[in-house]
């Protein structure tokens, strides 16, 4: 019985750690490295991580900066950069390539929003796929005698307590995120 619930625990830490990943590559109105977590550059063939072809900084509120190892992904890390959706134009001087972040106006501040909504639904409902594959797990070692109807009852009331505790901080997360991306 308490391995279930430590075992639910550890995918709901998991879970909200997914999810503060996911908010960090959703924009604000400043840089941030982690915009282009996402993006995969053609390196010699391979869709490689940007942050594993050259080194990305923040040298100003509004800059990201990259400098490549290789020169010669220059071009490739700019491309990657012009089809990603996040409507970065770089510029190129041949050693480093800049990315000017724009404002985000008011439309594209309520589309980061819904963006962050969605996704902190998505993972709600994983921490409730996980509440009831551990109420799963209990009944079924109700079933077999290995735990009393009570013992059950007090399990399932504690997943649910944990449940409801995690979804609180998805909300809080979201919360923060959408002040964030609402930020002028």
């Amino acid at each position: 019985m308490k391995e279930v619930q430590d075992k639910l625990q550890q995918q709901m830490d998991k879970a909200i750690e997914a999810l503060k990943n996911e908010f960090s590559t959703i924009r604000a109105g400043r840089a941030n490295a982690q915009m282009l977590d996402k993006l995969r550059v053609d390196y010699y063939g391979t869709p490689t991580p940007i942050n594993q072809v050259g080194s990305i900084s923040v040298p100003e509120p509004r800059t990201l900066m990259i400098n490549p190892w290789d020169k010669s992904a220059m071009k490739e890390i700019e491309k990657a950069i012009r089809n990603s959706d996040l409507g970065f134009n770089p510029t190129n001087d041949g050693e480093v390539i800049r990315i000017s972040v724009p404002a985000l106006t008011e439309e594209r501040r309520k589309e980061l929003c819904k963006q962050a909504k969605k996704s902190s639904e998505d993972f709600k409902v994983r921490l409730r796929n996980e509440r009831r594959d551990a109420n799963d797990k209990l009944k079924k070692l109700e079933k077999e005698g290995e735990i009393t109807e009570d013992e059950l009852k007090k399990a399932q009331d504690n997943v649910q307590k944990m449940t409801d505790k995690y979804i609180k901080e998805i909300d809080v997360l979201l919360d923060a995120k959408e002040k964030d991306i609402m930020a002028v």
